[in-house]
Order: C-alpha cells, then sequence, then structure tokens
C-alpha cells in the first residue's frame, strides 16, 4: 500500500476502487454484461458460469459499503432469473437458491464487512490524531512553562532584565510551536504575532 507523505506525517493511500467510484461502477457494468452474455451462450444450465456474478457484486460491496453490496446482489439475482426466463431453463428450487443466495449474502456480508473497516480506519486516524496532538500539547506546555518559571526566578532574583529577556525567547519559542502545529495541519497563513516587541 502507497504512503503519502507531509511533514512527520505519513497518510496511507486509499485503494483504488475508493478514489475512482466511476471506474469501480463501469468495471462492475462490464462484468455484469460479460458474465450474463456468457450465460446466455453457455446453453448448459449444469454450468455454475451465474457464479461468475460474485465478482462484480464483491467489487461494488468493497467500494461502497452495505447498501450497494445488497443493491448488486440483488441486480445479479435479477440476471439470474432473466437468465433463466430467456433461456425457458428449468430448475430446481435447491438449483435457484444455490444461484441467488450466495449473490444476496455475498452482498451484504462483505458490504458490512467493508463499512466496519472503513469505520475502524477512520476511529484509528481519530485516536492517532489525538494522542499526537497530546503528546505536542505537552511539549509545548513543558516548553512555556520551563521558559515562564526561569524568567520569574531570574525577575525575582533581582535580574529584570535576565528575567526579560527569557521571558522574550519564551514567547518565540511559543510563537514557532503554534506556527509549526497550524503549518502541519494544512493551515499555514499569516496570523497574529505574538512576539513581544
Amino acid at each position: 500500500m502507497g504512503v503519502l507523505g507531509s511533514g512527520s506525517a505519513v497518510i496511507p493511500r486509499e485503494p483504488w476502487f475508493r478514489r475512482h467510484p466511476t471506474v469501480v461502477l463501469v468495471v462492475a457494468g462490464v462484468l455484469f454484461g460479460s458474465v450474463w452474455l456468457l450465460r446466455l451462450l453457455d446453453g448448459d444450465a449444469a454450468d455454475a458460469s451465474t457464479l461468475l456474478f460474485t465478482l462484480p457484486v464483491a467489487l461494488i460491496a468493497v467500494a461502497f459499503g452495505l447498501r450497494a453490496g445488497l443493491a448488486a446482489g440483488a441486480f445479479a439475482v435479477l440476471m439470474v432469473v432473466a437468465w433463466g426466463v430467456a433461456t425457458d431453463t428449468d430448475l430446481s428450487p435447491v438449483g435457484w437458491i444455490s444461484r441467488c443466495l450466495p449473490q444476496l449474502l455475498l452482498g451484504v456480508l462483505l458490504g458490512d464487512a467493508s463499512e466496519r473497516l472503513r469505520s475502524a480506519d477512520e476511529e484509528r486516524r481519530r485516536l492517532e490524531s489525538g494522542a499526537l496532538l497530546y503528546r505536542e500539547a505537552i511539549e509545548i506546555n513543558d516548553s512555556l512553562v520551563q521558559g515562564m518559571a526561569a524568567a520569574r526566578w531570574a525577575m525575582e532574583a533581582g535580574r529584570t532584565e535576565d528575567g526579560l529577556k527569557i521571558l522574550e525567547e519564551t514567547i518565540g519559542q511559543a510563537q514557532d510551536l503554534v506556527s509549526d502545529l497550524i503549518r502541519q495541519a494544512g493551515m499555514a497563513g499569516p496570523g497574529p504575532s505574538i512576539r513581544a516587541e
């Protein structure tokens, strides 16, 4: 799986079927049409070529989730029924069930799994982002508190100029840290300056 990096952040690249939904629909349409045509040209009802409908059903379910997977499974069932009517095929109830039920189950189960995986991935990214912000907040807090404490001690010791210098450096560090966070978040731009003049 490819990654795109920006600074220290690494963002996993989405699979092709999530980045190109139009391509998914075209490929699935071609697969549905090809399998249906193959089924019409193959006169032997005992052949299991209708199981090839699982390919476009799986693709749509993985790319778009539960509802789309169910719709694709229902469309595959409709195509199996259309094939049966067009070729006047006489199948037993078990024959119909074995050709139709897998399409629906695959669409539902794979679509649900895809949605759960996507939700888990979003939650993982949210938690990683929160942990990163927490670490950065601790770093900023430690840096600023130490600088202000040093400035206070210098002033209490009667070294006012040293204390003001330390305080000015601490304010500069604060601005640099915050500017870096803003830049990492992709929101860089002119903002208010907090540097002491």
